[in-house]
């Protein structure tokens, strides 16, 4: 009899789950307990979790261990049930959000549609050099929290910290922001009848139950939200087009009329820069595809086509549809500045398009896949914010009963304390939201620019310490297109998206005309995140005294999940030699 030690996932991990009923033992009477039992059974801790010791401590007992940290995060008990195909949609369609479908409107009001398309064909190159970074890091070290995870390993303890609470915090206050939206999306057709906390409990519950299902619910979850939303923007640039040579109901030939009046840009460079931050918020959550990494049955496989479909996503959902919503919605379009918030889908460019070609019906179809959209980021809110808890707790850098991961594979722990800032989200029904939710947000204003930048940081760094330790480039299972290149300039992009950001939070686009307390607190609601980040980076420091990992002391070798991968890397490439010219091009790019 041939055992097999893979599971239904190709995982290693169940090794042995069957060898009791197996007939190595000979026969064996199978007890199943009833449904409710083994329910309450799964949310018990994992019984093969062994969380490695912190290690040795000097006399002041305050020394960080980065090995037991490495170790901790690469024998994490997450589930490894994601498929290829959950892992393609969240790269196609993580990131497709009140970003594009609503936030879009503002930075076209505010700069013009010329700056708009600038602005995210820049920060589409950036994040398609960022993305492949961290594709490379996450193939070859399939890490639990692999953004704070790659920061301690390859930068610094402190800024791994650092970088972990500040992306926790982030997706944390998204969750009750997100609820809210999906309450003013709501709006749109109830006009106020229903109290909107009583949208927030059911809202709340269906993103929190998805999630109780395990990394499979929200893979499935992300499956289906994503297909609506990829769909949605396919349509509208079909229609879009339509609209543009004048097919719609009410409609003539537009062309590029709106270009020449009212114009291309608005606002001169600020109103540029202004888009540009705009821009680079609306492409957050992209860089899920890498958390997910270490809840992927077969990661070298599948993450690499999940990175590469980054750039498709970017050119087709991104700048094809924002240039036809420039040339069909001109930029001093009262209803763009008409909207109650940022997720009021009243100022929706792509709904405004539809209503000002006179077609009927369809704008509430298009708020309802802005309401699915955002559902869908808050989904991903509550499985960011765990997983990354989760992960901080296992390099003792976070209260270790976050690190509690049950039978089921699931954070359970983290996934309650997301759920409870959820809560947040009743103040929907308060006077207060809107000032509130300001400051919230400002939270997380520019934790995803932080992130990239560290990923783009982490894979100069690995990069560095790989040559160093006698590595080569073929050795990798995949590497990144753009190369270290690519990782330095996203690592410039970065930086220059926080100078724009700062420039605009100190002097914002009509500043003249606003009191000086309003300035201040349009710049602290801009720039927020920044002293957060300090505020976890310095002291951390200075109590662990930690230093910057150099590259000959950097532990390349734990996490690795295939022991014979130089074997597999080259059985696959002797395969690939085999393939036609027209498949070797199509796994090129996809």
């Amino acid at each position: 009899m041939v055992v097999d030690d893979m599971d239904g996932y190709r995982s290693e991990k169940s090794f042995g789950r069957d060898s009791n009923a197996s007939q190595y033992y000979g026969e064996s009477s199978l007890h199943h307990d009833s449904i409710g039992k083994r329910m309450l059974d799964s949310f018990k801790r994992d019984p093969n979790i062994a969380l490695t010791p912190k290690g040795t401590l000097s006399a002041d007992g305050k020394v960080f261990d980065v090995e037991a940290a490495a170790q901790n995060t690469a024998t994490s008990p997450l589930a490894r049930r994601l498929k290829g195909r959950h892992l393609q949609m969240i790269a196609i369609g993580g990131s497709i959000g009140t970003g594009l479908f609503v936030g879009s409107g503002q930075a076209l009001a505010d700069g013009g549609p010329a700056s708009l398309v600038i602005s995210y064909c820049l920060v589409g190159i950036m994040l398609y050099c960022t993305v492949h970074a961290l594709g490379e890091m996450a193939v070859l070290f399939p890490v639990a929290g692999s953004f704070s995870a790659y920061s301690t390993r390859f930068l610094d303890p402190a800024w791994g910290f650092a970088m972990g609470w500040n992306y926790a915090l982030q997706w944390l206050v998204v969750l009750p922001l997100e609820i809210v939206a999906a309450t003013l999306t709501i709006e749109y057709w109830n006009h106020g009848s229903v109290n909107n906390n009583a949208w927030v409990a059911v809202f709340l519950t269906v993103i929190v139950v998805i999630n109780l299902f395990g990394v499979r619910g929200y893979g499935e979850a992300e499956f289906i939200f994503a297909i609506v939303k990829v769909t949605a923007v396919i349509g509208f640039i079909i229609l879009g087009i339509i609209i543009n040579v004048g097919g719609g109901p009410e409609g003539s030939y537009v062309g590029g009329k709106l270009w020449r009046d009212p114009g291309a840009f608005n606002n001169g460079f600020k109103g540029l820069c202004s888009t540009f931050v705009n821009a680079a918020f609306a492409f957050s959550g992209t860089e899920l595809v890498g958390l997910a990494a270490a809840e992927t049955a077969n990661p070298r496989k599948s993450l690499p086509t999940a990175v590469k479909q980054v750039f498709w996503r970017i050119t087709l959902f991104y700048v094809v549809s924002l240039t036809l919503v420039g040339l069909i919605v001109p930029f001093n379009d009262p209803n763009l500045l008409r909207g109650s918030s940022s997720v009021d889908a009243v100022a929706s460019p792509f709904v405004i398009a539809i209503k000002n070609a006179g077609i009927e019906g369809l704008p509430s179809v298009f708020n309802a896949v802005i309401m699915i959209a955002v559902l869908s980021v808050g989904n991903s809110s509550i499985y960011g914010s765990s997983r990354t808890l989760a992960a901080l707790a296992e390099q003792g850098q976070a209260p270790r009963i976050l690190a509690y991961i049950d039978r089921k594979g699931r954070p359970l722990v983290s996934i309650s304390v997301a759920a409870v800032v959820g809560l947040l989200a009743f103040l929907a029904g308060t006077k207060k939201q809107a000032d509130a939710f300001h400051w919230l947000l400002a939270l997380s204003g520019l934790s995803a620019i932080f992130t990239w930048a560290s990923i783009c940081l982490a894979h100069i760094r690995f990069r560095k310490a790989w040559a160093v330790q006698g590595h080569t480039l073929k050795e990798l299972a995949f590497r990144s297109q753009p190369g270290v290149i690519g990782s330095w300039v996203g690592f410039v992009f970065n930086l220059l998206v926080l100078v724009a950001q700062f420039w605009v939070g100190f002097a914002p686009i009509g500043y003249a005309k606003a009191s000086p307390s309003a300035n201040v607190v349009s710049f602290f609601q801009a720039y927020l995140a920044l002293p957060v980040t300090l505020a976890f980076y310095i002291p951390y420091k200075f109590w662990y005294r930690t230093s910057v990992v150099r590259s000959h002391n950097m532990d390349l070798h734990t996490g690795i999940r295939e022991l014979n991968i130089e074997q597999l890397i080259e059985e696959e490439r002797e395969e690939r030699k085999t393939w036609p010219t027209w498949k070797r091009v199509y796994k090129f790019f996809c």
